[in-house]
């Protein structure tokens, strides 16, 4: 595996943590989860500025994105009781078949 690629997983687990603090902020309410937040989503598009100087960006954003996705609906779960319904997963599904797609073709 390319060792760029830990600059992805690295931006996409800073955009789940930011993903997550923007729901805990309550729509800005809570101002220091929602700076936190923005704070996170800068550095995690600083990751992914290092990780598209050798991998193309379409397969780096894709994978960022699928683990952004993934990671934000475990986390979801986890912390506010959110679930997906069918359709939902059925959605993931597509969405991990194509990042799979992308990253062997």
């Amino acid at each position: 595996m390319n060792a760029y690629f830990i600059f992805v997983v690295f931006a996409a687990l800073l955009d789940v943590l930011a993903n997550l603090m923007l729901k805990k902020s309550d729509g800005f309410k809570r101002k220091i989860f929602g700076f936190g937040s923005i704070a996170l989503v800068l550095c995690a598009f600083i990751s992914l500025s290092f990780a598209i100087q050798k991998i193309p960006l379409s397969v780096a954003y894709s994978v960022w994105g699928a683990i952004g996705i993934i990671g934000t609906i475990l986390g979801g779960y986890l912390l506010f009781n959110e679930r997906l319904n069918a359709i939902g997963w059925i959605g993931v599904a597509f969405v991990v078949s194509s990042v799979v797609l992308l990253t062997i073709f």
